[in-house]
């Protein structure tokens, strides 16, 4: 079967595919949550890691490849770049990020996330374990705004784009990092809000380009990998992202360019994600936090079972999905009347 051609004329396929990839986050978070608040971020990460593979193992008709996952393959024991899981007619690249912000996820606090993004054979560029500088912004502000310019004129620009005031009306999300501390030092000086995030840029370079949930922009520099998942989302919702490799070191480097990544150039989203046919998928394990709202509630669980927010977007549809996760039905039986959450 052309993937291609069985995702852009068959609705239902395109919806049978989702759903099961939906499945792959949803497990892993659940997974993760049970593993959350013991203060071993790798055990969290496995619990995320074992149970994303054993769901893409059972997905029905389907066979994926790892683009970005848990590393090279003599570093990972699974999930690792170019393994193939399952079986089917239908061929996906899949980009992972089994456990995004394993700190929070460790220490139960906000931001911890499983992700993922699917698209059709070669449809995802292969990032390795780097660095890259990140711009993201939403559909408004797409055509104002690029990375090769001051900080300063980006925000200017930015506020102009969205109808601002002045610059004091909007928040710039920042990883906190010493690799950032000059940008940060320089956005604060244009009056710009920065709210700075202790791990984890993936959801805020995608909530970049939802409306009311004060994240105007992303910048910085950030990992690689989180940056291809993202630009796949971004690319769906019509914002804009715009990258510049980083490499960590010399060795790094010589690996980027024997991958044909080019250092000089400025990478957009349709560069890091060039497939029309994307499918993106995120669970919370904790809740996912901007400055003004919870956008995904993590997981809680009840007797004989569990809760999860979701979040699927594709170029068909985007949902949010709430789901109540039957684990144990003996023990939903006899507690259901209750329902009680922990």
């Amino acid at each position: 079967m052309n993937t291609a051609h069985a995702m852009q004329n068959d609705l239902d396929v395109y919806k049978s595919i989702s759903w099961q990839l939906l499945e792959v986050t949803q497990n892993a978070a659940i997974a993760a949550a049970r593993a959350a608040g013991h203060g071993d971020k790798n055990l969290a990460d496995q619990a995320a890691v074992d149970a994303m593979r054993t769901t893409l193992s059972r997905m029905k008709g389907i066979r994926s490849t790892i683009k970005i996952g848990e590393g090279e393959r003599d570093e990972a024991p699974m999930l690792y770049i170019g393994e193939e899981i399952g079986e089917g007619s239908i061929h996906l690249d899949i980009a992972v990020d089994p456990l995004e912000n394993t700190n929070a996820t460790a220490n139960l606090n906000s931001g911890a996330v499983c992700v993922l993004t699917a698209t059709t054979a070669g449809g995802l560029v292969t990032a390795s374990d780097t660095y890259m500088d990140k711009l993201c912004v939403g559909k408004d502000a797409a055509d104002y705004v690029d990375i090769r310019l001051a900080p300063e004129e980006n925000v200017h620009r930015l506020a102009k784009a969205l109808k601002r005031r002045d610059n004091r009306e909007l928040t710039i999300t920042v990883l906190d990092r010493p690799r950032n501390e000059e940008l940060i030092s320089r956005l604060r000086a244009t009056g710009a809000r920065v709210r700075l995030i202790m791990d984890g840029d993936l959801m805020p370079c995608i909530f970049s380009c939802f409306k009311g949930v004060g994240v105007h922009a992303v910048m910085g520099i950030g990992a690689a990998p989180e940056g291809v998942i993202s630009a796949g989302a971004i690319k769906l919702l019509g914002g804009k992202m715009q990258a510049i490799w980083k490499p960590k070191n010399e060795e790094d480097r010589e690996r980027l360019e024997a991958m044909g990544i080019e250092l000089d150039k400025v990478y957009s989203h349709n560069d890091l994600a060039p497939s029309d046919d994307i499918i993106f998928c995120a669970t919370a394990v904790t809740p996912v936090l901007t400055t003004s709202k919870a956008v995904l509630e993590g997981v809680s669980f009840f007797p004989g079972g569990a809760k999860t927010s979701s979040l699927v977007i594709t170029k068909h549809f985007m949902n949010f999905v709430p789901t109540t996760h039957v684990l144990n039905h003996d023990t939903f039986e006899q507690e259901k009347s209750e329902f009680r959450l922990y």
